[in-house]
This record gives C-alpha cells, sequence and structure tokens, in this order.
C-alpha cells in the first residue's frame, strides 16, 4: 500500500513539472493584450501591443489586462484538469487490483 501511495506522490510530482513546461495564453482586443501563464496558473509575460496602450485609457488597460489574465488562468484550468484525468486514469489502472477489480 506504502509503494502505491509514493508512487501516486512520485506521478504527481511529474504532473506538477509537466504543467510547469506548458504554456497557456489568454488575448484580446486582437492581441492587443497577451498573457501567457503555465498550466500550474505562473503568469510568465505579459504583453501590450505600443499602439494600443498609446490611445487607450487607464481603465481600459486595466479591464483588458484582468480579462486577459482570467483567460490565461480558464486555460491554465483546462489542461491540468485534462492532464489530472490521463493520470488519474493511468493510476487507477494500477490500483485496479487493490479494489478487487
Amino acid at each position: 500500500m506504502f509503494d502505491k501511495l509514493m508512487a501516486a506522490q512520485q506521478k504527481a510530482d511529474e504532473i506538477k513539472k509537466r504543467l510547469d513546461a506548458i504554456s497557456v495564453f489568454g488575448e484580446v482586443e486582437g492581441g492587443a493584450i497577451r498573457v501567457t501563464a503555465t498550466a500550474n496558473k505562473a503568469i510568465t509575460a505579459i504583453e501590450i501591443n505600443e499602439d494600443f496602450y498609446k490611445d487607450a485609457d487607464k481603465e481600459e488597460v486595466e479591464e483588458l489586462l484582468l480579462t486577459a489574465i482570467n483567460k490565461a488562468l480558464s486555460q491554465a484550468d483546462q489542461v491540468s484538469a485534462t492532464e489530472m484525468q490521463a493520470a488519474t486514469k493511468d493510476m487507477l489502472g494500477g490500483l485496479g487490483g487493490m479494489f478487487g477489480g
């Protein structure tokens, strides 16, 4: 049983490393603002188009920045959920004997 728990912890660490290596994006206004994050929800870059920035007011930039960040974090959630489902399926396949399956 302990070995299976250690294997599950190792698998969780592998998933975290994989999610750290996956980039997701949130973009608004056709690329006026683009936010890059890892699938572990760490923001890694924010790009604001210079022409857009010159013409936009503070509230517009803030609002669009929030939208772009939320889109990136939503993408991260989706990727993370997909990775976790795949890992859980693999682990349950390996643990099936424990539950009489």
